[in-house]
């Protein structure tokens, strides 16, 4: 049966729009299926801006035809594709054509048409939803009837740019009447530049998105509705689409769920409250300097690791049950804020160690049985291990190397990533923490890490290597080459991960320095050396990958017998000259440096050297760069032209 307009129809004009219009409606019932998607495309164009015509459509019964048509198992997809543009653009007339296509049943026809796998079909059924809810007529309950539909338009959401648009908007639209909505925006803005960037722009009748998430902040609301709202906003702010100075999430977000983080709240939403805010401030030092000192966050985060209480004080066992329930979230939450609060500023740092127990807390934490509280209190304390004075300090009186050690030997890849890059810290040259660590079987441990498939351990090992070898004595720089091999080095150095090479790179360099040990590393690995360095100087490699090893060289040229190696390489050598003529004036000082240490006249040979040297045309091209422009590589080819005048 037809759908009616509400409002009866004179027969002067009934008979007006059968002339007029019939022929449209009678081509949709031909046999002939190319007739009827010809009827249907002729339809599309005869409707385009003719509300008229829409209403004359519908009146003729137009749309109980298209939806059969359109939920027809036999019809093609470019039929069906046709049926939902037009039935799209019907809605885009008047207030009594949605009436209409809603007294037809449009809605469950056009959502079980998003279960298709045909994309454009999807996108013309979401086109005309997105009208439809977009239509004050239409009621918002309608979205919510079917508890499939939300969690099917989450996942069609990365489909395309269509998709997004459209489901945005009915998402935003119907938002003013659901919970439920207000967390599909969360889900939707989560690490999602493209919907975020779409949601800060949408308009709630005159009203951005984002205004009325910051209302929904508001302390008469209910604390869900608060939580949610500050997700919404911290996971835009994230995205990129709101700036983090921006006084919705200064003035607003980050008050709001430090409010959440206090004793008057559920655990629950303690919880949700602190891995939120740790995950908004988590890149933005001033965000974490504002939350450090808003309402005594540092101490009140103490709190969380009280929990559950003595159990003398509880009578109530389901209150013990729930207390159990929530306390390693509680205490992984207070962990991840802290890691975020001291990523930057030493004098948090300072106030998170100094909290009550806390780096007995964390030392704890690093053997709880619970994964995610471990990974937590790694996060943790490798936040602030970025702290010279706390490396010194803390760390030390607590000896947090032995249960990070402990926590190395066997863990899941993302405790080892935090743990290892953490070990990194710990060897640096000034941290007491570092001949202890080595006695501790470190070498072998960091060398095995080399040869992991995850690039992330590949980087932390070579680097925790590269550190260990800086201003080494000779036994641990011959531990690290013994343990690693000469045939891992050079794995690593045609690693195609960037940050491999660069650490590996700069590890050799650190086993190359002080004469004694440059010439007995290369005395034994000197013809590896030179093959692996000419191989990255002929590669195509980055301004940094060749500055590094040009810099390698250079140590090598700083030997006593290791210069031999250059000076008997004509391939090497014309290397040099080559960078020194260079248009990056990184690689014409790195390659300044060879040539410095090779002519260098206190030395035995510096002579014969000098006269090689200068006939490959070395001391022209010293004279042409001590006019550079440049006065740090003017100054090095006046240095080295005085060894030959000396």
């Amino acid at each position: 049966m037809a759908c009616l307009l509400e409002t009866p129809i004179r027969m002067s004009v009934l008979s007006e729009v059968t002339a007029s219009s019939r022929h449209y409606v009678d081509r949709l019932f031909d046999p002939d299926p190319q007739k009827v998607l010809q009827g249907v495309i002729d339809m599309k164009n005869a409707v385009i801006g003719n509300n008229k015509q829409k209403a004359n459509l519908i009146v003729l019964g137009a749309v109980p035809r298209l939806l059969y048509l359109l939920q027809q198992e036999t019809s093609s997809t470019e039929l069906k594709t046709e049926c939902a543009v037009v039935l799209g653009s019907l809605a885009m007339g008047t207030e009594n054509n949605v009436k209409s296509l809603l007294d037809c049943h449009i809605i469950p026809a056009l959502l079980q048409g998003l279960l298709s796998p045909d994309l454009k079909f999807i996108e013309a059924c979401l086109r005309c939803l997105r009208t439809i809810f977009t239509s004050p007529v239409t009621p918002e309950e309608l979205l919510y009837t079917d508890a499939t539909v939300i969690p099917h338009l989450m996942a069609l959401l990365s489909r395309s740019r269509y998709t997004q648009e459209y489901i945005c908007q009915i998402f935003s639209h119907c938002c003013k009447v659901r919970m439920q909505a207000l967390k599909c925006f969360s889900v939707l803005a989560f690490e999602n530049p493209q919907v975020s960037m779409t949601l800060v722009n949408v308009l709630v009748d005159g009203e951005l998105l984002p205004q009325i998430f910051v209302k929904m902040l508001q302390r008469d609301k209910p604390i869900e509705m608060q939580l949610t709202s500050a997700k919404c906003l911290t996971y835009m702010c994230r995205a990129g689409a709101i700036r983090t100075d921006d006084n919705c999430i200064v003035l607003k977000t980050l008050p709001c769920l430090v409010r959440m983080c206090s004793k008057e709240r559920l655990l629950e939403e303690r919880v949700e409250g602190a891995e939120t805010l740790a995950y908004l401030i988590e890149p933005d030092v001033e965000l974490q300097r504002i939350a450090s000192i808003t309402d005594h966050l540092i101490a009140m985060l103490a709190d969380y690791f009280k929990y559950p209480s003595s159990v003398s004080a509880i009578t109530d066992i389901k209150r013990l049950d729930h207390d159990l329930k929530h306390a390693h979230e509680l205490r992984q939450a207070a962990f991840k804020l802290y890691a975020s609060l001291g990523a930057n500023d030493e004098d948090i740092r300072k106030k998170i160690i100094e909290t009550e127990n806390m780096m007995d807390r964390i030392v704890t934490g690093l053997s709880e049985s619970s994964v995610k509280v471990r990974l937590a209190a790694v996060r943790c304390l490798h936040s602030l291990s970025r702290s010279v004075q706390q490396l010194r300090t803390s760390f030390q009186d607590h000896a947090v190397w032995k249960p990070l050690m402990k926590v190395l030997q066997n863990a899941p890849d993302e405790i080892l990533v935090v743990a290892s890059s953490m070990l990194c810290n710990l060897l640096l040259e000034f941290s007491p923490s570092k001949e202890p660590i080595l006695e501790s079987g470190a070498v072998e441990l960091l060398c095995g890490l080399t040869q992991s498939e995850n690039p992330a351990l590949r980087v932390n090992g070579i680097w925790a290597l590269m550190n260990m070898a800086f201003q080494a004595e000779q036994k641990i720089k011959a531990d690290i080459l013994r343990s690693l091999s000469t045939e891992q080095l050079f794995r690593l150095l045609s690693d195609s991960d960037l940050n491999v090479l660069m650490k590996t790179l700069g590890l050799l360099r650190n086993l190359l320095s002080t004469r004694p040990h440059i010439d007995k590393i290369m005395s034994t690995h000197g013809k590896q050396i030179m093959q692996a360095v000419t191989l990255i100087l002929e590669g195509e490699h980055n301004i940094e990958v060749k500055e590094q090893t040009l810099c390698i060289l250079a140590n090598i040229a700083d030997g006593t017998t290791a210069k031999d190696l250059i000076m008997t390489n004509d391939d090497i050598l014309q290397k040099i000259k080559y960078y020194m003529g260079h248009s990056h004036v990184k690689l014409q000082l790195a390659a300044m440096f060879c040539i410095s240490n090779l002519i260098w006249n206190e030395e035995e040979g510096s002579q014969e050297r000098q006269d090689k040297l200068r006939d490959m045309g070395i001391v022209d091209i010293l004279h042409k760069l001590s006019q550079s422009p440049d006065s740090n590589l003017c100054d090095k080819a006046k240095m080295a032209l005085q060894q030959y005048l000396a």
